[in-house]
């Protein structure tokens, strides 16, 4: 079982890897490219660490070929550079102990780079007014709450988090499971979510985006497959979805979208599942009372058409292996309806 289960997070691993570097040349994911004010200072930090790692790198590189080549001329019978000399000894010693000082001056410089950049990175936690969201790390997807006094104005969504630019964003961070950790490159750094110990993190969009975070800790087996999507864009587009998101599914039109939701208000959906406006409250699962209106589906695993949808309702065990929902079985005529009326769901 050991060997067994030390080869899934392997697998896994790597698949995350592959995930991550995908997305950073197809989509809009990277820490080197900050949409952000605690993001540039990541990125400047991480630009000075490169810069003075790669020139060490060079000067190591640059006195291992010297001394090899010189090793060279003495190995090929120049006995006299092998014998003792006071003066090149001296000469030697004064490198060593300059290469020394200087080595202590960069690490001492690099401690001050970063520490500074850690208090600047906290500049946002004493903001006016920040948009409050609360995400929970699920296995393995992201529920999103977007907090407010009066609970009937709350939204309630997931692996999709809106925000207006220009404001800053107090996310809580919080997992009832196993360890997650939240990564918006682009906007922070890594912020680890532990069971029962809820903590924050604070952000700001400067660009209007779409970009792609994910979980950057191993949590379980279909770690890899746990992305989320951050949509940056103006206020005032903002609080156009923020009203749409708050009101409750439309009701179905044709007879097929009536006969799907008759489908899922009976099946076993509607344990896990929430719909605003019809009696399904599930509280296990994503809420989908807008999901027709969403890009993706499985946390960023699939395009959110047709046969992919069909495909997630069917079979999900044969996407994202491991993960709580179960396989459904539909007639042909069951399955067309009751995508037909999921799909109506904007």
């Amino acid at each position: 079982m050991t060997r067994v289960s030390s080869q899934l997070k392997a697998a896994s691993l790597l698949a995350s890897a592959c995930v991550f570097f995908f997305s950073c040349g197809h989509g809009n994911q990277s820490a080197v490219e900050p949409t952000g004010l605690q993001a540039e200072h990541l990125s400047f930090l991480w630009w000075i660490f490169l810069a003075i790692t790669a020139a060490v790198y060079v000067v190591v590189m640059v006195i291992l070929v010297a001394a090899f080549f010189r090793t060279q001329r003495a190995a090929a019978g120049d006995e006299a550079d092998l014998s003792p000399d006071p003066s090149r000894e001296k000469r030697a010693s004064s490198v060593v102990k300059a290469a020394v000082a200087v080595t202590v001056l960069t690490m001492f410089a690099l401690m001050l780079v970063s520490f500074r950049t850690g208090r600047a990175l906290d500049t946002l936690s004493q903001a006016q007014t920040p948009l409050e969201i609360k995400v929970t790390g699920q296995q393995w997807w992201w529920q999103i709450e977007y907090k407010d006094p009066t609970p009937s104005n709350m939204v309630t969504t997931a692996n999709e988090i809106h925000i207006p630019i220009g404001r800053p964003i107090k996310l809580e961070l919080v997992s009832h499971d196993v360890i997650h950790s939240f990564w918006a490159p682009n906007f922070h750094g890594k912020k680890d979510l532990i069971p029962n110990y809820p903590t924050t993190l604070f952000f700001r969009a400067d660009e209007p985006g779409v970009y792609w975070g994910q979980c950057a800790e191993f949590c379980g087996f279909e770690h890899a497959k746990m992305r989320f999507m951050v949509v940056a864009e103006p206020q005032e587009d903002f609080e156009r979805w923020y009203a749409a998101s708050q009101q409750p599914a439309p009701e179905p039109v044709t007879d097929s979208q009536k006969f799907g939701r008759d489908i899922f208000l009976k099946s076993v959906c509607t344990q896990c599942h929430t719909i605003q406006g019809t009696p399904a409250n599930g509280r296990v699962g994503p809420n989908l009372t807008h999901v027709g209106g969403k890009p993706y589906i499985a946390s960023g695993s699939l395009p959110n058409d047709r046969e992919n949808l069909a495909k997630w309702i069917t079979d999900p065990q044969a996407i994202k292996p491991g993960i709580r929902m179960p396989m459904n079985t539909y007639s042909p005529e069951e399955l067309n309806a009751l995508v037909d009326y999921i799909q109506s769901l904007k």
